[in-house]
C-alpha cells in the first residue's frame, strides 16, 4: 500500500442496509520546505512554507513552488535537493531542504502573499490581487500551440485513467500535462489543486521543458486565479479545467494572453479568454 493513501474500516448506509467494508482515503499531512542560501562561509537556513499536502513527488513540489512563487528563476540555481528528518517537529520524510547556490538573492516578501491562501480557496478577493501577483517571467507565444477540439474533448478521460491514488480514494486533485498530439506528458496528483501543479511544474523543470510553451494543462477542479498565475509563470500558453474558472482567473487569463478553458467534460468545454489557439475557433 503506498503511503499516500490510508485503508479504513468504514460503515456503508443505503436505503435498505448497512455493510461494513475497507475504504481508502487520500493521505494528507503537513510538509515543511526548508530553504539553505548564501556564500560558502555564511550559509543560512530558513523555514519558508508549511503546507498540507499528499506524500509524493515532495523534492519535485519544492522545487515547483519556489519556481512559481518567483524564488528561484532556473532549475539551475538549486545546487541540492532531499529529504531530511527533524525528530523534535515532524515525521521522517516531512521536510524537504533546497539548498541554493551561491550569488542567489532571495526575496522573501513575495511569499507574504500566502497570508492570503489556503490549500483550498487560493485567493479569495480582488482586493488581494496587489499582494499576491508574481510577474510572469516567460511570455507567452502569440496564437500557439493549436490544439485540436477533439483532442481536448478526449483529455479528461485520460486524466482520469491515469490517476491511479484518485482510483482507490476518490479523494485527490490532479494536474496534467499534454502536447498537441494528445500525449499526456506529466501527470501529478495531490490533496491540493495548487500542490499538484506545483509538483508537476517542479517535475517540468527537473526535464529542463521550462518554458512549457508547447503544451496544455488540464487542472481537475476549478481553474483559481492561482492555477492560472503558476501557470503563466512556467509558461504554459492553456489552461483546461475540468470545473469552473473564477471571475479574477479569467480576468488574469485574458490579460495575460492565455487560453482558458472550463468545464472541460463530457466531450464539450466554454472558452473564457483567447481562443485562437483552439483549432476551428477562428
Amino acid at each position: 500500500m503506498s503511503k499516500r493513501t490510508l485503508p479504513i474500516k468504514v460503515i456503508s448506509i443505503s436505503l435498505d442496509k448497512k455493510i461494513e467494508q475497507q475504504d481508502h482515503l487520500a493521505v494528507e499531512e503537513p510538509l515543511e520546505i526548508q530553504l539553505e542560501y548564501g556564500f560558502t562561509n555564511d550559509r543560512q537556513r530558513k523555514s519558508i512554507s508549511i503546507t498540507m499536502r499528499t506524500p509524493g513527488h515532495d523534492i519535485e513540489l519544492a522545487k515547483g513552488f519556489l519556481f512559481t512563487e518567483g524564488i528561484i528563476t532556473s532549475f539551475t540555481q538549486i545546487q541540492s535537493a532531499e529529504i531530511i528528518k527533524q525528530w523534535n517537529q515532524y515525521e521522517e520524510g516531512n521536510i524537504v531542504l533546497i539548498s541554493l547556490v551561491e550569488n542567489i538573492e532571495i526575496d522573501f516578501q513575495k511569499l507574504e502573499r500566502h497570508f492570503y491562501t489556503s490549500s483550498s480557496c487560493g485567493v479569495c478577493g480582488k482586493s488581494s490581487i496587489d499582494a499576491v501577483q508574481v510577474n510572469a517571467q516567460i511570455p507567452l507565444p502569440v496564437a500557439s500551440p493549436i490544439f485540436p477540439i477533439k483532442k481536448i474533448h478526449q483529455f479528461p478521460e485520460v486524466l482520469r485513467k491515469s490517476q491511479t491514488v484518485f482510483e482507490e480514494t476518490g479523494g485527490l486533485h490532479a494536474a496534467a500535462l499534454f502536447d498537441t498530439s494528445g500525449n499526456l506528458k506529466l501527470l501529478r496528483e495531490d490533496v491540493g489543486r495548487h500542490n499538484a501543479v506545483d509538483k508537476l511544474i517542479g517535475a517540468a523543470l527537473d526535464m529542463d521543458l521550462v518554458p512549457l510553451h508547447d503544451f496544455l494543462i488540464l487542472v481537475s477542479g476549478r481553474a483559481s486565479f492561482e492555477l492560472i498565475q503558476k501557470s503563466l509563470i512556467a509558461g504554459i500558453p492553456i489552461l483546461a479545467a475540468v470545473g469552473a474558472p473564477s471571475s479574477l482567473a479569467v480576468q488574469l487569463a485574458e490579460e495575460s494572453g492565455m487560453t482558458l478553458l472550463g468545464f472541460v467534460r463530457e466531450k464539450r468545454f466554454n472558452i473564457y479568454a483567447h481562443g485562437e489557439r483552439i483549432e476551428g475557433i477562428t
